[in-house]
């Protein structure tokens, strides 16, 4: 009996002994599955190295983007706001005093296409005493003294000065200028001038009267040509500025008050030719008469 349970003892102890040790042996097992193996530290660190190329270069595109988009940006802003000016002109445009109601010139400055054009418009707002809402107003191409690049100003006169063609105040609405092309519409066919610009187209036309040398027309083109690039570099070998190609932008303005204008001509001419007995005949006095 003795002997059984020193037995039952013993092998009791054994079994305790076994478990503890295979418990102390399980976490030093466990702890070494959980290590990174060098083949993962590798692929781990190309993985990474990738995804920072990549972020850089989607960084560079965007900063390359945006510094294209902002200047043309402002080139857009400029634009619309010279045809928003040019158009809201033109659509109240009126006649002129004295004997041209309404001048587009045809003109260059160098290798730019520059026109003129000159008449008088009721978009204006009285800011003054005496002022009321008529104004005669001037576009042309000249060079900005402090860039030397071409720009488009406007003058603005809204007092009946002797000569239209001259005083008030000029402004700049549109910088790096290009080109500024305008065309002048009767109705039927374009014209590249209107009115009398040299003074004496009715007298060479008197035979052939055309419409485009009287009255206002019925709408103008705008065509305006900006700098693509304004701080583009320059030629090492020219030395000049190279120039990419341009931004072109037209719009056409219909003049509201060119049906009236064109009404008050042909009642004048048709008053004028009501009695013909009343002229006189080419080359004989007194109507013809002995």
């Amino acid at each position: 009996m003795k002997i059984r349970c020193k037995l039952q003892v013993e092998s009791c102890t054994w079994l305790c002994l076994r478990r503890r040790a295979t418990c102390n042996f399980q976490p030093a097992t466990f702890s070494h599955s959980r290590a990174f193996t060098l083949i993962e530290i590798v692929i781990s660190s190309a993985l990474m190295a990738l995804i920072l190329v990549s972020a850089y270069l989607c960084l560079s595109a965007c900063i390359k983007g945006r510094n294209i988009v902002e200047p043309r940006a402002d080139i857009f802003q400029n634009a619309r706001v010279a045809m928003a000016l040019v158009t809201a002109d033109l659509r109240g445009a009126c006649p002129l005093p004295g004997d041209s109601p309404f001048l587009g010139m045809q003109r260059m400055i160098g290798e730019v296409e520059a026109d003129n054009l000159d008449f008088a418009t009721h978009n204006y707002t009285p800011r003054h005493a005496r002022e009321g809402d008529f104004c005669e107003v001037s576009y042309y191409v000249e060079p900005n003294p402090q860039s030397g690049h071409f720009s488009l100003w406007r003058r603005r006169n809204p007092t009946l000065a002797p000569d239209p063609l001259s005083g008030g105040s000029k402004e700049e609405i549109a910088s790096d200028i290009l080109g500024v092309q305008f065309e002048y519409s009767d109705g039927t066919d374009w014209y590249d001038n209107w009115g009398e610009v040299e003074g004496n187209a009715k007298a060479e036309n008197s035979q052939r009267v055309q419409s485009n040398l009287d009255g206002l027309p019925e709408a103008v083109r705008i065509t305006l040509l900006l700098d693509s690039n304004p701080n583009s570099k320059t030629d090492s070998q020219t030395g000049k500025r190279i120039v990419e190609p341009p931004l072109v932008f037209q719009s056409v303005a219909c003049l509201n008050l060119a049906d009236a204008s064109q009404d008050d001509t042909g009642n004048s001419g048709g008053n004028s030719t009501q009695n013909p007995g009343d002229q006189s005949a080419p080359g004989t006095p007194d109507g013809g008469q002995n």
